[in-house]
């Protein structure tokens, strides 16, 4: 592997982002590196009086077949391949010139399947064959070329072309490694296009990841820590706008997706907040000022320091209220200009903007030597999926309890159980080994909220002493999954007690 500076005598451009491109091109011509292009970059570019030579000079073959076939020529590919210290001979004997530097990024794919008018064929004829295969080959001969992907790249191979008059092993390795990740995702793409498969059966090729940013350190001081958002699945915390605050930590990434995936349960105004990955309050509520406080109030010593997530812009109203308290993260669709004016009040609170999306339809977890992948988790329960096990009914009010509380309880981790009315939380108990000690929290955190009231749980009660636990609390239902050994126990405690139980048929683990 040749590791010393290559003189850059001769250039091919051939782009679909043009972005920047003239201003490079004028750049490489005023350095003598000749350009040679190809269709729609070599018109731009000579229309922008800048010289080029058409690739079809070089091949002496014109473009054909609507353009499939323009750079795959052994002019091309040996001009970009061939070992300057080995190939001289065979390239001089088939008049083949080096080729020092490809400028290449490819057909917009990714653009084109956004489209929802975009048909199949349409796809198909913009998956680019000439581009992946030019840059595959610069990069792997980076001994002898270089290889740029991205206008970003621009500015700082013309400061070392300038400064050195050649370009260093050190940047062609560099643009050699960004050259692979632009086709491996490329190909990712398409492969994802095309599988169409709920959990596809090769993982590796699509996950593409890019660096959002290097944070300051990870869940604790000590680790260090860099976020990645993940190409092509959804848009989330890391797709957000921020308007103002300090740079996102590990943990207010992870508490700020956690608050956003529960809020977008809701189609009423909604406001959720969360602390340690854990919703600690959630409500609904005819207007989004009222939902504010009531999932604030829901439990304000763990809100203190927490994330709020709101699925409705936030107004000069909400904003008032939120500068009153601490909070680290702030999360709405939209602001108004007055509601950010507010909150540069706070200049260390993060306020993000951002859509909720479920376009993700699979979630990722890594593990020692591997990722697990699953669906997530967006099945709803109606009034017809509730199966009434016990002597009582339960009523029309409990059962709109029930149906609220089973769509903030999906959030919250197992063990869990949530004590709630119609339209907020009051009392949550998360992460607990044994369900009795989250029914034991989530009674206490309730404490004087609980008549009328429902607890949800995420999972069966494995025996009846959760349910003893509610005699004279004033909760009037339960919702949970059944199928515990012990059901008839269980139901059997309610019916003593006097309180409506109904299965869902399903449970809502949160790992």
């Amino acid at each position: 592997m040749n590791e010393t500076p290559i003189t850059i005598k001769r250039a091919l451009i051939s782009v679909s982002d043009k972005t920047g491109l003239i201003d490079f091109a004028r750049a490489l011509h005023e350095l003598n590196i000749e350009i040679i292009s190809t269709g729609g970059t070599s018109k731009l570019l000579r229309d922008a009086d800048v010289p080029v030579l058409d690739v079809a000079d070089i091949t002496q073959f014109p473009e054909m077949m609507d353009g499939r076939l323009k750079t795959l020529h052994p002019k091309i590919h040996g001009g970009i391949l061939g070992l300057r210290d080995t190939h001289a001979a065979t390239a001089m004997a088939h008049a083949i010139g080096w080729i020092d530097l490809v400028i290449v990024n490819l057909y917009p794919f990714a653009a084109t399947i956004k489209n929802a008018a975009a048909t199949y064929d349409n796809a198909i004829e913009n998956i680019d064959i000439g581009g992946p295969t030019m840059i595959r080959a610069a990069a792997k001969n980076q001994g002898w070329v270089g290889v740029i992907v991205e206008p970003l790249d621009y500015e700082k191979v013309l400061v070392e072309l300038r400064t050195t008059n050649s370009l260093s092993f050190a940047m062609r390795k560099q643009l050699a490694t960004k050259a692979f990740g632009h086709t491996a995702a490329y190909d990712a793409l398409i492969f994802d296009y095309l599988e169409k498969k709920t959990v596809p059966d090769t993982v590796p090729p699509t996950l593409q990841l890019t660096k959002f940013a290097d944070l300051r350190y990870g869940e604790n001081p000590h680790q260090t820590a860099s976020a990645y958002s993940l190409n092509n699945h959804g848009h989330g915390i890391l797709q957000a706008k921020q308007h103002q605050g300090k740079q996102l930590s590990y943990n207010n990434i992870t508490d700020a997706d956690a608050a956003l995936a529960c809020v977008q349960e809701f189609t009423a105004p909604a406001c959720v907040v969360v602390k340690h990955a854990n919703p600690c309050g959630a409500a609904v509520a005819a207007t989004l000022a009222e939902a504010f406080t009531n999932a604030f109030n829901a439990d304000k010593t763990a809100a203190f320091g927490g994330i709020i997530a709101l699925n409705r812009p936030c107004d000069k109203t909400i904003a008032d209220a939120i500068a009153q308290v601490f909070i680290e993260v702030l999360i709405a669709p939209a602001y108004t200009a007055e509601a950010l004016a507010v909150l540069a009040s706070k200049p260390n609170l993060r306020v993000l903007e951002v859509t909720a999306d479920q376009a993700a339809a699979q979630e990722f977890k890594f593990v020692t030597g591997g990722v697990l992948i699953q669906d997530k988790d967006l099945a709803t329960i109606e009034r017809a999926d509730l199966q009434v096990v016990t002597s009582k009914q339960p009523t029309a009010t409990e059962t709109d309890a029930m149906l609220f509380s089973w769509r903030v309880l999906k959030h919250i981790k197992s063990n869990a159980i949530l004590i709630a009315n119609t339209t907020h939380t009051l009392g949550i108990g998360a992460g607990q080994v044994a369900r009795i000690d989250a029914v034991e929290i989530a009674l206490r955190k309730a404490a004087g909220k609980t008549q009328d009231a429902v607890l949800a749980s995420d999972a069966f009660f494995p025996f009846r002493d959760s349910i003893d636990r509610l005699a004279n609390s004033g909760i009037g239902a339960v919702i949970q999954p059944g199928g515990s050994v012990k059901d008839a126990e269980v139901i059997a405690a309610c019916n003593e007690l006097g309180i409506a139980m109904v299965f869902t048929g399903k449970r809502c683990f949160k790992h």
